[in-house]
């Protein structure tokens, strides 16, 4: 396979112009649709219920732009999507996916003509069901394209707005992070442990990263993460009050629940919130009600939908978001992309059959 660099533009495995207008050929016949092809699934389970299929290509309707995807991006919550365990249980036989990036190549009949052609990622803030994401051409809704900025490739376009705006929408738009508070981010090897790491730096805030192991450590420290405390190997409470002096952390972000939640009520400062935006233990959460009482905490469910489903919130979020990864055009280095008018095949599918991992997937979008 050639360099995606030296690749001719293609779709359905025929060449297509630069300038996105159409198929040079047509390998079905005179009259026949050329049929990108999504990613679906026909019932519950791991990787292994995924199959790649043939679907015809679609125009927008209203509120609605089409995309040729480049990239997309894989999450805990399409892994648990298609194993019905999610906030919304699909409706089968269905496709998935949050994140794609891409080209717009039409909109619909009230939208601004001048989507086309723009490179743009999708924001989560739709209903799989409705809107699948992982497929060679997608159709979603104009309210949840986001443009990404010239310095990031269609890859890191594809993986930040799940992320970033999920961090954000806690941290900053509901705890409203100050500098030099601590804020204590459980399982922060994950995306969005990472992009909270990264935002409480850039607010002068004194990031807490756990991890269970030690192995990790290394890594997050070199990611921007201030403290960094492996809870299997050392007595996490007594880390905590250490590096805070004995305050406690403001801000707690955990995504895992369970019987941790009881360590870091111990863990936060008097008047303190704990968002919980996860369930990554999967055990029962026992409520920590001393703490709560003496200390006066507020616990908090949150999900990424409080931001991004209201847009005038998630206009202030897209740009705190973008302002912050966009790099000056002489601070730039050569990204490689694919060629204007490109896009992805999808190939294969690959998976461990290990039930004991959860990323054991491939998804193989050749250029």
């Amino acid at each position: 396979m050639r360099d995606a660099e030296d690749a001719a533009p293609t779709v359905c495995g025929l060449e297509r112009s630069p300038n996105l207008p159409g198929v040079i050929g047509n390998p079905m016949g005179e009259g026949e649709a050329c049929m990108p092809r999504m990613v679906r699934f026909h019932q519950l389970g791991g990787p292994e219920v995924l199959k790649i299929e043939e679907q015809a290509s679609k125009q927008p309707g209203q509120g609605e732009a089409r995309i040729r995807v480049y990239a997309v991006g894989l999450n805990r919550a399409e892994l648990m999507f298609i194993r019905g365990q999610y906030l919304e249980h699909p409706s089968l036989p269905a496709g998935l996916g949050y994140e794609a990036a891409g080209v717009v190549e039409a909109v619909g009949p009230d939208v601004d003509k001048n989507w086309a052609g723009k490179s743009v990622a999708t924001i989560p803030s739709f209903s799989m069901n409705q809107y699948p994401m992982f497929g060679e051409e997608v159709i979603a809704p104009v309210a949840a394209l986001g443009e990404y900025p010239a310095n990031l490739s269609s890859t890191e376009g594809a993986a930040i707005w799940m992320q970033y705006l999920t961090a954000y929408g806690a941290l900053i738009a509901i705890a409203d992070l100050a500098k030099g508070d601590f804020v204590l981010i459980p399982a922060a090897s994950s995306s969005v442990g990472i992009a909270a790491i990264e935002i409480a730096k850039a607010e002068g805030a004194v990031s807490i990263a756990t991890t269970r192991k030690s192995n990790k450590k290394a890594e997050l420290l070199s990611l921007g993460a201030d403290h960094v405390i492996a809870t299997e190997e050392e007595d996490f409470g007594a880390r905590v009050k250490e590096i805070t002096g004995g305050k406690g952390a403001r801000v707690i972000f955990d995504p895992v629940a369970g019987p941790f939640l009881e360590k870091l009520a111990e863990a936060a400062a008097p008047g303190g919130i704990i968002f919980q935006y996860g369930a990554l233990s999967m055990q029962p959460t026992p409520f920590p009600l001393f703490a709560a009482l003496v200390k006066g905490l507020t616990f908090r469910g949150y999900v990424l939908m409080e931001i991004t489903g209201h847009p005038e919130k998630l206009a202030v979020a897209k740009r705190y978001v973008y302002d912050r990864l966009a790099v000056p055009p002489e601070d730039r280095e050569d990204v490689p992309v694919l060629p204007d008018g490109g896009g992805l095949q999808i190939s294969r599918i690959e998976h461990s059959g290990r039930e004991s991992c959860d990323y054991c997937c491939v998804i193989h979008m050749d250029p």
